[in-house]
């Protein structure tokens, strides 16, 4: 299967990237909205996620690698959902901001700008590609 690209939203008071680095690896848990459940069991191993401070940020500051199928998620008191294990993949020289994403013509599609509230969300290579061009990567 061809890899994926998703960004996922962290309040960074609750889960920032910097505590990401720290940990080294995490389950993405939390998430209680059905569409961003689907995306979440569609993500594969391999798979690339920007990772996206929400809130008063509200920038792409680094990628994280997909390392886990979809699995119940360990913090749900009811219902059905799902995590994914993730880990960073690589750091942005400068943070993306939402501004300059919704100034960007070839991001006018994007999910994050359409469906501004969906915690996670699939993204198409290109916009993907063009995000870590802007920010410029940073291999650890």
């Amino acid at each position: 299967m061809p890899k994926q690209y998703w960004l996922i939203k962290s309040e960074p008071g609750a889960y920032s990237w910097g505590n990401f680095l720290r940990d080294k690896k995490t389950y993405w848990d939390g998430v209680r909205n059905y569409q961003a459940r689907n995306n979440i069991r569609a993500m594969q191993t391999g798979d690339l996620a920007l990772f996206y401070h929400s809130v008063k940020e509200k920038s792409v500051v680094g990628v994280a690698e997909v390392l886990s199928q979809a699995y119940p998620d360990p913090t749900a008191k009811e219902g059905s959902w799902s995590v994914v294990d993730l880990k960073p993949a690589f750091g942005l020289k400068q943070e993306v901001t939402l501004a300059q994403m919704k100034a960007d013509p070839r991001l006018a599609d994007m999910s994050l700008i359409k469906q501004s509230r969906l915690s996670v969300c699939p993204l198409s290579k290109t916009e993907f590609d063009l995000v870590v061009k802007l920010g410029g990567k940073v291999k650890f």
